[in-house]
């Protein structure tokens, strides 16, 4: 066998194997390496020669992996990963600041006694944006978010912050053992409501809510302040049930599929402070 056989391909040829086997196409390889069609042709043709092996079957306007293509380009992936990773992890200093971008009741409730441990994990200065619930439709690329969802997001890295279980809470005045009568506080959004929880707990759906907060932050502020009970997050709720500033009220709780994630692209922060973010981010605070 030819000892050239032997000896690794330059990167640039194995870069756009890669791009072509995973795009399904030499132009959108192209298009993604900033190369032109005929030189991404032209790197996976001399790849082919050097291995001795055809990589790619040619059509008129499509191409598609031989055998040899489809079994080789998981290693391929496996080790771009992988040097890509410890070439991050060895030599990216990250980002000097970061920005994250959450709502008003994350930011309250969850972020901000976590900003000071997570500036110093992360070596970076931390700049916060509050948005309004559905009000954002674009995402920025270099902003970390935190958006409230199932999972399932498009971003390179995302982990959600707790699992949320929903339970009546109140003020300490107000607190008996028998709630069901007293006043209810409704928060508008995605979470489940006052029906939902009457429904899987078979409490009565009376009395409906006369107060009515686009926020959970403005809900749990008006539970504190003895305007009624709210459906309060219990993770987001737990310093303020600690303190003696709320009361659960029973035993029911309802467990919710969806929660506050934590997203990022790649050119938004690098491997090291995504993992020391996410660590203090997802940590109960004792």
């Amino acid at each position: 066998m030819d000892k050239s056989s032997y000896s690794l391909p330059p990167l640039e040829w194995v870069r756009a194997f890669e791009a072509a086997a995973r795009l399904g196409s030499f132009t959108a390889a192209a298009q993604e390496t900033g190369l032109t069609q005929p030189a991404i042709s032209q790197r996976i043709g001399q790849l082919e020669k050097h291995l001795g092996t055809q990589l790619f079957l040619r059509e008129a306007r499509t191409i598609s992996l031989t055998v040899e293509g489809e079994t080789w380009l998981p290693h391929v992936q496996s080790a771009l990963r992988a040097l890509s990773d410890s070439t991050e992890t060895l030599f990216a200093r990250g980002r000097s600041r970061l920005t994250i971008s959450a709502s008003q009741s994350v930011i309250s409730m969850w972020l901000a006694p976590r900003l000071a441990r997570a500036s110093a994990a992360t070596s970076a200065e931390l700049s916060v944006q509050s948005y309004v619930l559905g009000g954002q439709t674009a995402s920025t690329e270099a902003i970390l978010q935190i958006r409230y969802g199932a999972g399932d997001w498009p971003q390179h890295y995302q982990v959600p912050l707790f699992s949320e279980i929903m339970a009546p809470v109140c003020a300490p005045g107000l607190a008996r053992r028998d709630w069901t009568g007293l006043p209810r506080i409704a928060c508008t959004g995605p979470r489940p409501d006052w029906d939902a929880f009457a429904a899987r707990f078979g409490i009565p759906s009376i009395p409906i809510p006369n107060i009515r907060v686009d926020t959970l932050h403005g809900a749990i502020a008006a539970a504190k302040a003895g305007q009624g009970v709210a459906l309060g997050s219990l993770a987001l709720c737990r310093d303020d049930i600690e303190n003696g500033s709320l009361v659960r009220l029973g035993d029911e709780a309802l467990d919710n599929t969806e929660t506050y994630w934590l997203l990022a692209e790649r050119s938004a922060i690098s491997k090291r402070q995504w993992t020391a973010l996410a660590q203090v981010l997802t940590e109960r605070r004792e």
